[in-house]
């Protein structure tokens, strides 16, 4: 495995499981935009997210949000094919930091003085 930074478009709402009551497991679709000689190519990437990093990713990210993150890379075999490309592997990120990067969701609040 290795481990990268990447910047990734949310596409799908994230979901939560738990594991033996107590673990925190966060899911997230998302598309890793590839610019090459004038072309955009759109690669699906699959991110896990756990303990309170779960908790927070859950609470602060939605879709169309852009994030950068850090973590362990793996392919796997494609498991679908909906994609404007063909692509033999899936990638897997198993994140260990992810940071805001544009946010689509963000609402101003006014703050009293």
């Amino acid at each position: 495995m290795n481990y990268a930074s990447f910047i990734i478009k949310i596409i799908k709402k994230p979901k939560q499981s738990f594991f033996e009551k107590e673990i925190s497991l966060t899911e997230i679709s998302g598309k890793l935009y590839q610019i090459r000689n004038k072309k955009k190519i759109e690669i699906p990437v699959s991110l896990s997210l756990w303990g309170n990093l779960a908790y927070d990713t859950m609470q602060y990210y939605h879709i169309n949000d852009y994030v950068i993150v850090e973590g362990y890379v793996s392919l796997r075999d494609k498991i679908s094919s909906g994609y404007q490309i063909p692509v033999d592997k899936h990638i897997e990120v198993s994140g260990f930091k992810i940071y805001p990067f544009l946010l689509d969701s963000i609402q101003l609040t006014k703050m009293d003085k």
